[in-house]
């Protein structure tokens, strides 16, 4: 499974970016997602992007391409940055998306609303990922995540589905089941978020949690728990065909192994 892995690169500039590429490269990591949050952009998602096709092209790249984060003046000029990217990425065949509406939706400017517009667009052949949180109606009260995805897929551009990460492993079965039976005349390519666990880790989340991201309490205060349902979701994600994307950093010998632990002893 490790060949499968996806690794998540966070960095605040390009040198930070090349010392990290160059860490995969020795590392023989190839699969990498770069995200659209944070420092990473605007201006420097853009240049993240000539920046890896110019120099490390060897990768197998997927961008986050957030709705939010790369608005620019109106919808008419976000839609057309946008299509500019997409027409980029469908010439060159050089990396995937995955089309994310954001933490803070823009009004008339997210996933479904781009998704239907795109579809209207005439000689752009392109196909999306797009995210899904599994954990939305249970822990945070939002019913719409179904409805959302229904809609997204009805639009014919979707081939990959992004789980959020979370800690119940049969909310996530039974949204993978449902996933399964709407989508079950489409090709679809599973990916779930993996946080490796840390005292670190978990000190930062308890002073600042992600939004959207749920974390039982039991996880947050034993480590030994946490490692545990870590062992238990990479079984369930190889079980599933569910490739695993590293969100935590990994950009070290230590860091590297202790993800990789994870997958030596699979149960």
């Amino acid at each position: 499974m490790n060949n499968k892995i996806r690794f998540e690169l966070s960095f605040k500039n390009i040198s930070q970016l090349e010392n990290k590429l160059n860490f995969c490269k020795f590392n023989n990591i190839k699969n990498i997602n770069i995200p659209c949050k944070g420092a990473i952009k605007k201006e420097l998602f853009i240049s993240t992007i000539d920046f890896i096709s110019k120099n490390f092209c060897e990768f197998k790249v997927t961008y986050h391409y957030s709705l939010y984060h790369q608005y620019s003046q109106n919808k008419e000029k976000s839609y057309k940055d946008l299509l500019d990217f997409l027409k980029n990425s469908y010439s060159n065949r050089n990396y995937e998306i995955l089309l994310v509406s954001g933490s803070n939706k823009k009004k008339n400017f997210d996933a479904i609303n781009v998704l239907t517009k795109i579809k209207e667009e005439k000689n752009l052949k392109v196909k999306l990922g797009i995210a899904y949180n599994p954990y939305l109606d249970k822990y945070y009260k939002d019913t719409s995540e179904r409805e959302r995805f229904d809609r997204k897929l009805s639009s014919g551009l979707i081939n990959s589905i992004w789980f959020q990460y979370g800690t119940d492993i049969k909310v996530l079965q039974n949204e993978v089941n449902y996933l399964r039976k709407v989508a079950k005349f489409e090709k679809m390519n599973l990916f779930g978020s993996l946080l490796i666990p840390s005292k670190q880790f978990i000190a930062r989340f308890k002073f600042r949690p992600w939004k959207g991201v749920y974390i039982s309490e039991k996880c947050l205060y034993s480590l030994d728990v946490f490692y545990g349902f870590t062992r238990d979701l990479v079984c369930f994600y190889k079980k599933n065909n569910i490739t695993p994307v590293i969100e935590t950093d990994f950009a070290s010998s230590d860091k590297l192994d202790s993800v990789y632990s994870f997958f030596r002893n699979e149960r």
